[in-house]
């Protein structure tokens, strides 16, 4: 409160604030707390006395270490974690999706591949026309070749080699292997037989598109060297050895005639045997092996059959003359009466059998 001045123009030493002065600042207000069941403005709880808006934790406020910040580092860490795994997982799938093309030695960018089956075939049929020549077939031999070789090849050496003197007695070729290079050129080994002699050839066949041809003369290899068999094991079970030569004989007998009926009363239940169907005739059994063991042997059996002949041939006409093929056999055998063999199968032996 100001007072009037004084009549000398003095103003009296006691001065007290005015009502501008005393008026307070404005008090700030306080959050409102939603009322039970109303949703809170978001803006208008961030919003200040004057209108402004107050700075949030996190945007370029301070952060006074309420709420849910602490979510975010896990959160980083697992999104992370699966774009890693994604990206190893496509490198390894690229990775092991280039080693198998090389790996295999046979594929292109195109998926192609060296057609083995077609090319066995093709050079089989190559080696008999190569293989099988005399004086009297040179004209033919070399129109059958030209079909296998390039038109250049076949031009300038129409025989690949030979020189039209001698011939070759061909008995049999087959097919023993094939070497893959790469996608377009291979080796293919036959075996011939040649007037009573073994032999290698190797053949090397090129394909393209579908197409093949053979892309040079071929190679004449040695025949894969004779081994010593494997020779039985020795000694013999002499007991049942004579138990089974009472009656593998008339096992054999109904085996090669085809009698279902006797046969079936020889075999293990489940055993599966069917007879020759009177292909040919037992004889006799000239050798049996019996290694000692079990209830169940595998054993070795020398057979000599009668081989059934064609009318007219020199065996009909001579009756007292057969023709006899011996042969082995690998058989299982099991003893389920004590002393009373039953045949569980009947193949090829891989053993020599005693005599």
């Amino acid at each position: 409160m100001r007072v009037p001045k004084s009549g000398n123009g003095t103003q009296s030493p006691a001065y007290f604030l005015d009502s501008a002065d005393l008026v307070s600042p404005r008090p700030r207000p306080r959050a409102q707390r939603p009322a039970p069941g109303r949703k809170m403005d978001p803006l208008a709880a961030g919003m200040q006395a004057d209108g402004s808006l107050a700075a949030r934790p996190g945007i370029g406020g301070s952060w006074p270490g309420a709420g849910g910040r602490w979510l975010l580092w896990p959160l980083r860490a697992v999104l992370w974690t699966a774009l890693l795994v994604i990206a190893f997982r496509g490198i390894t799938a690229i990775i092991a999706s280039s080693s198998s093309t090389q790996a295999s030695g046979t594929g292109t960018g195109t998926g192609e591949q060296f057609p083995v089956s077609l090319a066995e075939a093709y050079a089989a049929d190559f080696g008999r026309v190569y293989l099988g020549f005399s004086p009297q077939n040179l004209a033919e031999r070399e129109q059958a070749l030209a079909a296998f070789v390039p038109a250049s090849v076949s031009a300038a050496n129409p025989s690949l080699g030979w020189n039209g003197i001698g011939q070759l007695n061909l008995q049999s070729v087959q097919v023993a292997g094939i070497k893959v290079q790469d996608p377009q050129h291979a080796v293919v080994t036959l075996l011939a037989l040649l007037s009573g002699q073994l032999m290698e050839l190797g053949v090397p066949v090129a394909a393209t598109g579908g197409g093949l041809v053979v892309s040079a003369e071929p190679a004449w290899l040695a025949a894969p060297p004779r081994i010593s068999p494997r020779p039985a094991p020795g000694g013999s079970d002499q007991v049942a050895q004579s138990q089974l030569m009472n009656e593998l004989p008339a096992f054999f007998r109904a085996y090669a005639s085809g009698d279902s009926g006797t046969l079936n009363s020889f075999l293990a239940p489940g055993a599966p045997v069917t007879g020759l169907g009177g292909a040919v005739t037992f004889d006799q059994i000239s050798a049996l092996h019996v290694p000692p063991g079990g209830t169940t042997r595998q054993i070795t059996v020398t057979v000599i059959l009668q081989l059934s002949q064609a009318p007219g041939s020199a065996a009909t006409e001579n009756p007292g003359v057969t023709s006899n093929l011996e042969v082995s056999y690998g058989m299982s055998v099991v003893d389920l009466q004590g002393g009373k063999w039953y045949v569980k199968g009947i193949g090829a032996s891989s053993e020599v059998g005693a005599r």
